[in-house]
């Protein structure tokens, strides 16, 4: 199958996949149902024994604080529970939802304009704040500490797990491997933390946020390095784990290739050991991390909440959080669906980057 077929069954796929990811996460959200009564047969013929009715609903009532506010009144409340559809029944709470963010025009199409056939709508939050604005705004803070984090972790992880495969059981080979454990077993919140009391009693890294207060009055190079100091302390974090756990999956994988059959049948042709390392046993071993690729690519979004709720970094992760906490549900679903279509995505893009690794594999 080619590429560009390929791209397009696999998007086509991923579309009911979305609507039932969205489905599960709107009713963990505005889950609100009656089971019952019902009636159980209680055996030897003495009738029926009959349950009463069960209620099932989210215990979380986002507009709290506005309903316990002797202020505004029943009417304003009513109001605001209108604007927001938290007076309608929750499926069509979700399909007001589900026709805004898959907001399709096909009348578009016959006058040319292609952009207008498609035009989502992500709404506002319960502060009244556009989604959308919100996305781009954090989310690009989010994406461009994990796109360092990424970098580097895979840049550093693979030369390193190669260096320790190839120098088995060496020093060097173990103290690698402990700082594989190490870093594994760390969690990040708690290197988080002794790195915030770091910064604090030294002063060497700024805490919070992601620049200066005087950020505008810098010179561009003075801008890259504010920027970078803030980056510092949670991109760090997130490298450990990561490259800790990538380091320790090649050198196994290589250590595992080099054993197999046609390495020793490679050498004993006389190949050059640098050529079979590098041309045919590292090429082995990078398929299973081309794999992992793809779900590394969609834990960008997830796996800096921690982090940057404990060192304040004003990402996407930690507004997610405070949402799910509040069930506001426009943000939410939208920080859903975008981790969603971040796992389509690097799934897709690792393997297609696997084909190209290994011709041996058919999409």
């Amino acid at each position: 199958m080619s590429i560009p077929l390929y791209i397009l069954k696999r998007i086509l796929s991923a579309i009911p996949t979305l609507l039932i990811i969205s489905m599960i996460s709107f009713l963990m959200m505005r889950y609100d149902f009656t089971i019952g009564p019902i009636e159980i047969p209680t055996g030897g013929g003495h009738g029926l024994h009959v349950l009463e009715a069960t209620r099932f609903k989210n215990p979380i009532n986002p507009l709290a604080g506005i309903e316990t506010n002797p202020q505004i009144s029943e009417a304003a409340k009513a109001q605001i529970r209108h604007v927001m559809g938290l007076d309608q029944p929750m499926p069509v709470q979700y399909w007001r939802w589900l026709t805004n963010f898959f907001s399709v025009h096909p009348e578009e199409l016959p006058k040319g304009n292609w952009a207008g056939f498609f035009t989502p709508s992500l709404g506002t939050t319960f502060a009244g704040e556009d989604v959308l604005e919100i996305l781009i705004k954090r989310g690009g803070n989010t994406l461009l500490l994990n796109l360092v984090v990424f970098a580097f972790s895979w840049l550093i992880a693979l030369p390193l797990g190669i260096f320790a495969a190839l120098r088995w059981r060496s020093l060097a080979d173990r103290l690698m491997t402990v700082f594989a454990a190490v870093g594994m077993s760390l969690p990040g919140f708690v290197l988080a933390l002794l790195l915030a009391v770091f910064a604090v009693k030294t002063g060497w890294f700024p805490l919070g946020g992601i620049q200066s207060d005087n950020y505008d009055q810098l010179s561009f190079l003075e801008k890259i390095g504010d920027r970078a100091m803030h980056l510092a302390l949670p991109a760090i974090v997130l490298i450990v784990g990561s490259l800790a756990s990538i380091q320790r999956q090649m050198r196994a994988n290589l250590l595992d290739v080099l054993a197999a059959e046609y390495i020793r049948t490679a050498r004993a042709k006389g190949l050059p050991e640098k050529q079979v390392i590098y041309r045919h046993a590292v090429r082995t071993a990078l398929n299973p991390l081309i794999t992992m690729l793809g779900y590394e690519f969609s834990g960008l979004l997830g796996g800096a909440i921690l982090v940057e709720t404990v060192l304040g970094f004003p990402g996407l992760g930690q507004l997610a959080y405070k949402a799910v906490i509040e069930t506001d549900t426009n943000l939410v679903m939208s920080t859903i669906i975008l981790s969603a279509a971040m796992l389509v995505v690097g799934n897709l893009f690792a393997d297609i980057l696997l084909k190209f690794a290994d011709p041996r594999i058919e999409l």
